[in-house]
């Protein structure tokens, strides 16, 4: 809003191209297209990359309409990508603003920032980055950064305005999540500058260290120029489908092993995107990938033919208590392989989910509706 507003200002009412990377989240096409903007798409290249070359093309073919870019940094794909800033240079040349997606900010606390690439305008994630719980209900919450240019176009609020801005609002509450905001506030200020730049650098470790102990047995996707990953980093679990086995398969096994699986088949189909932050310590760290190692064994075992195309401890998975302690069990593995395949689950105690396989894809095209007729009211 911010951006479409600057063109405004500028006479530049036509401005309504905005830029986005095949990588990019589904949310970045999303809210350009709120705006009232047309997206037009950014492919990458065989690394992961952005296409600096076509991202100068689009800018140079839309220039009399382009408005801005979207972009995530580090990329989705878990790379540092070196051509960045070259690619905002593109756009700017042409007219356009650059909008940062402040998702990876944990990789660039103290290394860098988004001014420093060539960024006007973007969101930063509070939830992950500013220690706000995220995922399961929690807060999801950004702040708005952005250059001194674009401050007059920025929203304010209806309710409390703020002077010099007369954008209107984009929330109900004029402070946002006021109960959330004061956590990440004293964990600024407790980290301080040397402790958020050692967050990023831990964060960065722990991604590398974990790929590279989990290289070989599975592929990782994408790398950067240096042959590192950023804070986080892809595998390529397509190998297997020719077996039958999906990255599916091994996110629901997981649960056997104790762990909920990473984000699943995003960005990459067939993949698993697997991001430790700074948080996780080595020993858990090494037990998942311990874990990993461990499917991927169980994984040789259908290829070579050893357990069951169907029934075998990945498509079964995952086992709830009640599976585990039936009477009958007519498998070719062992109770244990199936609900204990892990020496730290009987040290550390097992958590057993309480329901096992379920069609996730039937139950999202198959809507059920339970409501009772409106005769029942009366």
């Amino acid at each position: 809003m911010a951006i479409k507003k600057y063109h405004e200002s500028r006479g530049d009412h036509h401005r309504n191209i905005c830029l986005v990377p095949t990588s990019a989240h589904g949310t970045n096409p999303a809210t350009a297209q709120l705006c009232g903007m047309k997206i037009v798409p950014i492919n990458c290249d065989e690394n992961g990359n952005i296409r600096a070359d076509e991202v100068e093309e689009k800018a140079k073919q839309f220039a009399e309409k382009l408005s801005c870019i979207m972009i995530t940094y580090p990329s989705t794909h878990g790379v540092f990508e070196s051509s960045v800033k070259d690619c905002c240079d593109s756009v700017h040349k042409y007219g356009g603003q650059v909008y940062m997606d402040g998702a990876n900010m944990n990789a660039q606390l103290g290394l860098t920032s988004p001014g420093l690439i060539g960024a006007d305008v973007g969101h930063l994630n509070l939830h992950k980055t500013f220690s706000i719980p995220h995922g399961g209900g929690g807060p999801g919450i950004g702040s708005i950064g952005y250059k001194q240019h674009l401050e007059p176009f920025v929203p304010g609020h209806a309710e409390v305005p703020i002077e010099g801005r007369n954008s209107g609002a984009v929330a109900g509450a004029p402070y946002g999540n006021a109960g959330v905001i004061p956590i990440s506030y004293a964990f600024i200020k407790m980290m301080g500058k040397t402790g958020l730049l050692q967050a990023a650098q831990q964060s960065i470790l722990n991604a590398n260290y974990m790929a590279n102990k989990l290289d070989g047995a599975y592929k990782v996707k994408f790398r950067g120029e240096q042959g590192r990953v950023a804070h986080e980093f892809i595998l390529d679990c397509n190998e297997f489908k020719e077996h039958g086995i999906t990255e599916e398969d091994i996110a629901k096994r997981l649960m056997d092993y104790g762990f909920h699986a990473p984000t699943m088949s995003w960005p990459v189909v067939g993949g698993l995107m697997i991001e430790p932050t700074e948080s996780e310590d080595v020993y858990e760290m090494d037990r998942f990938i311990d874990s990993m190692v461990a499917i991927r064994k169980e994984i040789q075992e259908i290829i070579d033919g050893t357990q069951d195309k169907e029934a075998n401890v990945l498509k079964l998975s995952p086992f709830t208590l009640s599976h585990l302690t039936q009477e009958e069990w007519p498998y070719k593995f062992t109770r244990e392989k199936a609900g204990y395949p892990a020496p730290w689950l009987k040290e550390l105690g097992k958590v057993f989910p309480y329901v096992g396989r379920v069609d996730n894809v039937y139950g999202d095209r198959n809507l059920v509706c339970s409501c009772p007729p409106s005769s029942a009211y009366f």
